[in-house]
């Protein structure tokens, strides 16, 4: 998890965003992420990432996650985090791009259900 720095390595940023990310659907649309995958089919490839680091995360420290959706395309989803160190730094922030698709084929883009969309607008930013 952490480099010879004792800061955490920078692939496990997006390691730790996915985990996150899989975790927000129960709160979000009241499902396991593998729920959605398997039991409704609804796959979703990451199609952009872009991230900045702000601070390091040493060995030892805690992180919290913020995640916001601040858009829901007809076929795509676009998320936030935000990691902030047990003392409240921003650490890092990426912005990541979702398609909706089926599980079935993964090339086609699908609509993102009323469902989700409805789930996933708790999340949308404040202000």
């Amino acid at each position: 998890m952490v480099d010879l720095a004792k800061i955490v390595y920078y692939p496990r940023f997006w390691d730790l965003a996915h985990r996150f990310y899989e975790e927000s659907w129960e709160f979000s649309c009241g499902l396991h992420y593998n729920d959605i995958l398997m039991e409704r089919g609804i796959a979703f490839p990451l199609v952009h990432s872009e991230a900045s680091f702000h601070h390091p995360i040493a060995y030892g420290e805690s992180v919290q996650c913020t995640i916001t959706v601040p858009r829901i395309g007809n076929t795509s989803i676009e998320w936030h985090y935000e990691f902030r160190n047990q003392d409240g730094t921003v650490c890092w922030t990426a912005d990541q791009v979702t398609v909706c698709t089926s599980m079935d084929s993964v090339r086609e883009k699908i609509p993102v259900p009323d469902w989700m969309r409805e789930g996933l607008q708790k999340m949308a930013p404040e202000g």
